[in-house]
């Protein structure tokens, strides 16, 4: 039976969208609308390096039947379908830009000198920045010269120069310039008329080529960069997983080229004679603006003090029963706990691994790392169990997409103080979120088990929106130890009969038969004339067999209430409720909630219902038996639900009145 999808392509493009419009909301601080802008710029440049490779790939295959990318059914349409929608959207964030922030800036008393020429005041300042600092990162290069092999860096700023000596003005000459990424966008100048001045460092460039060029005429100036796919290839494996991931890191820089972008108003001429110096398609070059890489809009200065201009400040609230205690090792043992972030303390995490690095009792510490932060104290801690004795244990997913040689580090940085370092499994990710720690009581052990929806991460943590679940519970903490177990075993068993999970849900071995089975409950509740739902909150969902389930669900009058934030190729129909959260934090959690006839079942994790994660990945998702903990988890859902628009205010106040 065809079941009806949305394209998971178009369905990304419009989360992103989403992101767009929150740039114009009035509601927003004015630097955080900013952001949002910075934000979506960051957003298409990752698509176009890890999905359009996909999507020129099937649209080789014009003429023939719709291709199985991967993850999802492509038609040969979907490029042009894309395209489409990403020029839509560059024009609306241009108006954006152009109409609405700008002008917004120049009411507070800030002038971002945007595609207009410098005044006499900021050509002298700027000249005096260009050779004094800009000068040390120029590094022009000749088109003429053919036979010198050349690459620009994928997502690096270049202008490409068109000029004519004033000896042979006929004789037309092509100069490739690079805007250098390691200076600052914006170069904040004294204030004129009242109003404080920045400009952009591609036009202090733009405006002193006569001074890098001497003796030409400057005919023009056109901005560009090139994206390259970031795909690696990392299935199958020849040698050593560390080896090969570094191998595919370099590569990656010198990939194929996925977007060619360039100022619109660059001749026809120039476009096609970089087009054939790059090798590039027609379906690879995509008309932009007169600025490229405006996710650095992220760091525009802020030159004069603007009330309101950010957020408020935000002050995690502490959990008061972790809070009083001096051990939350033994807080464990007594009760379960959940830490909300960003919203209450991520110490309580940071702590859980302290403690269990100094606590003479501790035998034994797990943990699965698949994103860690750059100045980890986590990792630190890891090190420190190390060497005081302690046998830690950690799995390093060295395939963590652009994270890859920070994991690398710190890998080796771990192994060198004792730490067993357990490398990526072949063909797959470790992308649960999981730590264990054993500990020596008298003549037995006590677990205390950490499983969160998102990552390790104490930077990320600040502004993502997920829930960390501290746990003894004796068959959870078991299951934990035989997951760990496998992993190290680096071999994918023939059979699972001696992997008995009965409490946790684990893709690759029991999580897509037990969440199939726990919708076909409640089918089978309201096909009976009793209450049934259906709450579910993912970042993505796109795997097909759980999709047909849930339209399953819903024929059978179910009523199903979705949050998901990013990717969803299921349509919503009658039954089906799907909305989409974007707000001062990313919402990164993944809860279940199952009616079960008034005896709700709740569950949280790291997976999203995605081939990907189903299929491809070691996913973790914890049921939640403590009653306190599954009506917070309902609570917070439900606020957003009810506003998914400005849910995180809600939320705010429903923390801090909890505590």
């Amino acid at each position: 039976m065809t079941i009806p999808l949305f394209n998971r392509d178009l369905s990304w493009l419009s989360f992103n969208y989403r992101v767009l419009t929150m740039a114009q909301d009035q509601q927003v601080p004015l630097y955080e609308r900013i952001k949002f802008l910075s934000i979506y710029s960051s957003n298409l440049d990752e698509f176009f390096r890890v999905r359009m490779p996909a999507i020129l790939a099937v649209n080789k295959l014009l003429g023939k039947e719709p291709f199985a990318g991967g993850d999802e059914t492509v038609s040969p349409d979907t490029l042009r379908q894309v395209l489409t929608e990403v020029n839509r959207q560059q024009q609306h964030y241009g108006q954006i830009l152009a109409k609405e922030i700008l002008p917004a800036l120049r009411e507070q008393g800030i002038h971002l000198c945007y595609n207009e020429p410098f005044t006499a005041a900021q050509h002298s300042l700027t000249r005096e920045y260009l050779l004094s600092t800009v000068l040390t990162w120029m590094q022009p290069v000749w088109l003429k010269d053919f036979d010198k092999p050349y690459f620009p860096e994928n997502n690096a700023l270049y202008l490409a120069v068109s000029l004519s000596s004033r000896e042979q003005p006929d004789n037309q000459e092509y100069v490739l310039l690079n805007i250098p990424a390691s200076l600052p966008r914006f170069r904040q100048l004294p204030a004129e008329n009242g109003l404080a001045q920045i400009v952009v460092l591609d036009d202090i460039i733009r405006y002193h080529l006569d001074y890098i060029f001497p003796g030409y005429t400057i005919n023009g100036s056109y901005s560009f960069k090139l994206t390259r796919n970031a795909e690696m290839d990392m299935d199958e494996f020849k040698g050593d997983i560390l080896e090969e991931v570094e191998t595919g890191i370099r590569k990656r820089e010198l990939g194929v080229p996925t977007r060619f972008l360039y100022d619109a108003a660059m001749p026809m001429a120039l476009r096609y004679l970089l087009a054939t110096r790059f090798h590039l398609s027609e379906e690879e070059m995509v008309a932009g603006g007169r600025y490229h890489n405006l996710k650095d809009l992220a760091d525009l200065p802020m030159p004069v003090a603007i009330p309101n201009a950010l957020y408020p400040g935000y002050t995690p609230v502490p959990i008061a029963d972790a809070a009083a205690t001096d051990h939350i090792l033994d807080l464990i043992q007594q009760k379960d706990l959940v830490v909300h972030i960003p919203y209450q303390r991520y110490e309580y995490i940071l702590r859980f691994f302290n403690e269990a690095a100094i606590d003479k009792d501790v035998q034994e510490i797990y943990i699965t790392l698949y994103r860690i932060a750059s100045g980890s104290q986590i990792a630190q801690a890891l090190i420190t169990a190390a060497k005081n004795g302690k046998q830690v244990t950690v799995f390093v997913e060295l395939k963590a997409r652009f994270d890859e040689a920070n994991n690398i580090r710190w890998a080796k940085r771990m192994k060198e103080a004792g730490v067993k370092i357990v490398y990526s499994i072949p063909g797959m990710k470790v992308h649960a979120k999981t730590a264990l720690v054993k500990r020596k009581r008298g003549y037995y052990h006590d677990y205390s088990g950490l499983i969160a929806t998102g990552n390790f991460n104490e930077s990320t943590a600040r502004f993502y929106g997920d829930h960390v679940l501290f746990t003894s519970h004796s068959g959870i903490t078991r299951e934990m130890e035989l997951l760990f177990l496998y992993l190290q075993s680096r071999e994918q068993p023939v059979n699972y009969d001696f992997l008995q999970f009965q409490h946790l849900l684990i893709a690759q071995f029991n999580m897509m038969d037990r969440f199939l089975a726990l919708i076909d409950r409640e089918i089978q509740n309201a096909q009976a004339g009793k209450p049934a739902k259906i709450t579910i909150k993912l970042n993505n969902l796109q795997e097909k067999t759980m999709i047909a389930k849930l339209y399953e669900a819903s024929e059978a009058g179910i009523q199903i209430y979705l949050i998901v934030r990013s990717i969803c190729c299921l349509v919503p129909n009658d039954n089906i409720r799907v909305v989409r959260i974007v707000d001062r934090y990313l919402e990164h959690a993944r809860v279940f909630i199952f009616h079960n006839e008034g005896k709700e079942e709740v569950y949280m994790g790291s997976a999203d219902w995605m081939n990907r994660n189903l299929h491809r990945r070691i996913e973790v998702c914890v049921p939640i038996y403590d009653p306190v903990i599954q009506q917070q988890l309902k609570d917070i859902v439900g606020l957003q639900l009810a506003d998914p628009t400005n849910a995180q205010a809600a939320i705010t106040q429903y923390i801090q009145k909890i505590q």
